[in-house]
């Protein structure tokens, strides 16, 4: 199990497979298809799709899902490439959908 420092561990709600740390957590405030969703600057235990383009709320990327690497449950997406340079602070996060995530203290 991943060492979290006794802060909240993000797990996919799926399979119980540990996905992020508290530490990497950016924001709470990210709109995604399915409501709120959480930016981590390190994801971990997870599998990259193929790349595509998205038009998304703030704007045009090039990002690739993130599935759960133990179950395959999709999580959400990271940002691989921002079209507009404000937006270029985003590259290299990932998003992960609060819905598909369970938070956990050891």
């Amino acid at each position: 199990m991943a060492e979290s420092d006794g802060y909240p561990l993000y797990s996919c709600r799926n399979c119980l497979n540990p996905v992020a740390l508290h530490r990497d957590l950016i924001s709470k405030k990210i709109l995604s298809k399915s409501g709120q969703a959480y930016m981590f600057g390190h994801a971990m235990s997870v599998v990259l799709g193929r790349k595509e383009e998205k038009q998304l709320i703030t704007g045009a990327y090039t990002i690739a899902n993130i599935y759960c690497r133990n179950c395959g449950e999709e999580l959400g997406w990271k940002y691989l490439w921002a079209h507009d340079p404000k937006n270029r602070w985003k590259e290299g996060n990932f998003i992960i959908e609060k819905f598909k995530m369970i938070k956990e203290y050891n």
